[in-house]
Order: C-alpha cells, then structure tokens, then sequence
C-alpha cells in the first residue's frame, strides 16, 4: 500500500559560490538565505530547455511549485561581496553552447559599467519541492508538467545549470532522488543532511508545516516572486522561517554518491 503524502523532488543546490536573489536596488544585486521561487522556477526552466519567452510555461511552474529549503553548511563569512567593472558594447558577444555566440541588445557605455553582487560562499541548501495538482493543468491540450519530467531534466539537463548566477556552476549532480511525505516540512526532515546533523535553517511554506514554536521561528511575508508574462519582479508568498531536525548522511551519500 502507498504511504499517505506526496512525492517530492530533492534537490542538492551545493557550490563554491550561490546567489538566491533578493530584493535588489539599483546597481547592488543581494542575496538572501534562501532559494527564491522565481530563482527556481527558472533553474528548472533552464534544465527543460525553455527559453525565456516561453512566459505561459514559467508562470505556470513557479504557480504550482511548492517546496522547502534547509541550509545543510553555515559558512563562515556568511557572504561574498564582488565589485564588479565591465566596458559594455553593442557588439559584444558571448560564449554559447548552442554552437552560436550570443550577442547583447544593450547600449554602449563610455565608462566602464559598475555594479555589486553578493554570493554565498560554500553553501549546501537541501530543496524538497513538488507541483500543486491543479484542475486546469489535466485533460487534453493542458500544457501539463510532471515531477518525474524535472527530474529527468536534472539528469540530462537541456543546458548548462547554474545557481542562481551563471559563475555559481554546481558541484555535482543536482537532483537527489525522491522522499514521500505529507507536508515540506516533514519531507525535508527525510532528506539526511551532507555536512551536519541536529537542528538545521530551514523555510518552508505556510500550511505546509509547523507555524509555531518550538520549529517556528517566524512567519514573513517573502517577495520572491517573478510576472514571467512581463518580466518584472513582484508578489509575496507567506512562508515560515525556522528549524529541521536532519540526520547525517552515509560517506558514501557525502562522497557524492546517490543517495
């Protein structure tokens, strides 16, 4: 008999440097502790092979994802601040995988183009995430996606992925196989943990776990939202900030092995 619950995808965001995205102001590009919504969405959309016009496709994803997240490493500084200079052109090309350069449709500036990014440094941040099972995503003509559709994509991903930023490349292997379990919550405390054990940083959506203390900490309104149809970030979720009792993994598992 098939436990109660629903299968969630595991997803292992390790890398010498990560970018969560943030609330960002003018030239600074911040990061926040967590993986943003939009920033997933458009991870797995990378992985598919989608294109950044394929707007009704990312909007529908990032309206049925549901995940968590759990800082599995705590490092120390916290975040890495990169000052960032560049002489821009219009004719300035890019390396590709597709087997064309990519050219940009910016100005050209006479002075060189400065701006702020902040990264997190040797981070390991455990995913667990799954699709809402929505009526208007079934029958004939739905442009439907599945869990078992994004996990095959992390395995032969359409191109090259990244976290959250293109220099963020990850450390290995991305998807982690699958955990049942009746809410995020509880899925990622199925997940063992690769450099710790104990109570872990975790987020996980309002309703889909524990709101009070001793697991809570908070519940915040996030702006982690993106209107794929006009590009613009927007929108908040309501989300709760607290703590994941995880288990250490087996060497193997922390050697890089499949779980």
């Amino acid at each position: 008999m098939t436990p109660a619950g629903h299968d969630w995808l595991v997803l292992r965001l390790e890398a010498p440097m990560v970018a969560f995205g943030g609330v960002a102001i003018d030239q600074v590009g911040v990061t926040r502790d967590f993986p943003a919504a939009s920033m997933l969405t458009g991870l797995i959309g990378n992985a598919l092979g989608w294109h950044r016009t394929d707007t009704t496709r990312h909007q529908n994803l990032q309206d049925r994802l549901i995940f968590a997240a759990r800082r599995d490493a705590e490092p120390v500084p916290a975040r890495l601040t990169d000052m960032q200079n560049a002489q821009l052109g219009k004719t300035d090309r890019g390396w590709t995988t597709w087997g064309q350069p990519e050219g940009r449709d910016g100005a050209s500036y006479a002075a060189p183009h400065r701006r702020q990014r902040d990264y997190l440094a040797d981070l390991c941040v455990t995913v667990v995430l799954r699709l809402a099972d929505r009526p208007e995503d079934r029958g004939p003509g739905a442009d439907s996606l599945h869990i078992e559709e994004i996990e095959a994509a992390f395995h032969r991903p359409a191109r090259p992925l990244f976290i959250g930023r293109k220099p963020c490349l990850p450390v290995g292997p991305i998807a982690q196989g699958r955990v049942r379990a009746a809410t995020a919550h509880a899925a990622l405390g199925c997940v063992p943990a690769v450099y710790t054990s104990g109570d872990c940083r975790a987020l996980w959506p309002v309703g889909d776990g524990p709101s009070d203390r001793p697991d809570a900490d908070r519940v915040v309104a996030l702006a982690d939202l993106r209107n794929w149809l006009t590009g613009l970030h927007g929108g908040t979720r309501m989300v709760v900030e607290g703590r994941v009792t995880a288990q250490m993994a087996p060497a193997a598992v922390q050697q890089g092995g499949a779980p």
